[in-house]
């Protein structure tokens, strides 16, 4: 049982307050002040971030070519402009209510439109959640999606944003799902009452890459077995996940170097807050770094500042007795089921999903990607359901933008 939030407020820090970078944008609110405003189960405020006319989206494009020329393949599909809310809504993070935040950009021509949830990757700064910094390039990219006729849903997950104030349960699969099904929710209470002239169909499809190809694959799953008859989910695209979080840590205590420690701070760091297992993190980890975990995932270092804080020597950072029986000892089994819990089981699935990942990913290795898909198949999922692209030569941050392109494409033709 997770302990009450509010009970453990020492262990994080209080909300870091967002930064003002929209200033040339008008800002309106769409605040629930009134007692003649219709109640919501969700919902909570909006605000417009901003709005972008096609032309600025068509030039941003084209001042990216050189860098990601892949993306000139999706411009002819960018036919409007857009406008990007600021959402606030209510979730549930283990039976505590919480409001978290994230974006909605839509087309600013009036229509009725089908959604896509983009679950963004691993990020460990507020300042660089999609609702704190929406004119972020990256938040942007995703943001002009709307320009090719979707809803997109873009959640900054439970710990960012307007629930900076707990800890973000970094790969914790209950939370982080939850977290997406109640963002498509908000968007059907919403959709046309506080946005008159934008309706959205009954027609989901999910996009995500690295944190987010887990939270998109832990969502898919989610949705097809236990919430068919609330969302028509028409499709996926999952990029480089770590799908089987038992087998990559498996993977790593093997190496003698892991170029990424704050990834395995992050999980344990995660999963000892949000009691995923029993261990105290000194049965896993040396010191000091097990008790500096608390202080480096506070919201305000990046992933590199992070790394400077561990060790990428792999018997520098784990005991030596971790290291030797992880796999066996009994010593380890809450540690080992918590991995198992928060992995996503093979299923037999009949909505079209498209994997992707490069080959040469040194922070999920591709063979994530290839034993899921393996996995899919074994598990009765057609492959003409289910697909895979391996990109040659890419690593993990190489392959994000071939990856969402080549995603998108894949949507927009089960769209059309």
């Amino acid at each position: 049982m997770v302990m009450s939030i509010k009970m453990r407020k020492n262990r994080f820090l209080l909300k870091l307050p967002g930064i003002i970078l929209i200033v040339i944008f008008s800002v309106v609110s769409c605040k629930k002040d009134s007692e003649e405003e219709k109640a919501y189960d969700y919902f909570v405020s909006g605000q417009l971030a901003f709005s972008l006319p096609a032309s600025s989206i068509s030039a941003v494009i084209d001042n990216l070519d050189d860098q990601y020329p892949g993306l000139n393949d999706i411009k002819p599909y960018m036919t409007s402009g857009i406008k990007v809310y600021k959402i606030v809504y209510n979730t549930i993070v283990y039976g505590n209510p919480v409001q978290v935040s994230g974006l909605i950009s839509i087309p600013d021509t009036e229509g009725a439109y089908p959604v896509l949830s983009f679950q963004h990757g691993t990020i460990t700064e507020n300042v660089y959640s999609p609702s704190e910094f929406p004119l972020a390039l990256d938040n942007q990219l995703v943001e002009f999606i709307a320009s090719m006729g979707f809803v997109v849903l873009i959640p900054d997950y439970p710990g960012f944003g307007e629930s900076a104030d707990i800890p973000h349960p970094y790969l914790v699969k209950e939370p982080t799902v939850q977290s997406v099904i109640d963002f498509l929710r908000t968007a059907e209470e919403i959709f046309p009452s506080e946005y008159p002239g934008t309706e959205i169909e009954n027609e989901y499809y999910l996009l995500g890459y690295s944190q987010g190809g887990w939270a998109t694959m832990a969502t898919h799953r989610k949705m097809e077995l236990d919430f068919a008859g609330e969302f028509n989910l028409s499709g996926s695209v999952c990029g480089a996940g770590p799908y089987n979080i038992y087998d990559l840590l498996a993977e790593i205590l093997e190496l003698q170097e892991y170029p990424m420690p704050s990834y395995i701070g992050y999980i344990l760091n995660s999963y000892s807050f949000y009691d995923q297992f029993s261990n105290p993190l000194t049965d896993i980890l040396k010191e000091p770094y097990a008790s500096d975990l608390v202080s480096l995932y506070d919201g305000s270092m990046s992933l590199g500042e992070i790394n400077n804080h561990l060790t990428t020597n792999i018997s520098d950072l784990f005991n030596s007795d971790f290291l030797a029986a992880y796999a066996s000892s009994d010593d380890y089994s809450s540690v080992r089921g918590a991995m198992v819990n928060n992995s996503i089981p093979a299923w037999n699935t009949a909505v079209p999903l498209s994997l992707g990942h490069g080959d040469a990913d040194s922070d999920v290795y591709v063979s994530a990607t290839e034993n899921m898909y393996n996995a899919m198949i074994n598990a009765g999922t057609s492959p003409a359901t289910c697909s895979k692209v391996i990109y040659s030569g890419l690593d993990h941050r190489e392959a994000i933008v071939p990856c969402i392109r080549d995603g998108l494409l894949f949507i927009l033709d089960l769209r059309d």
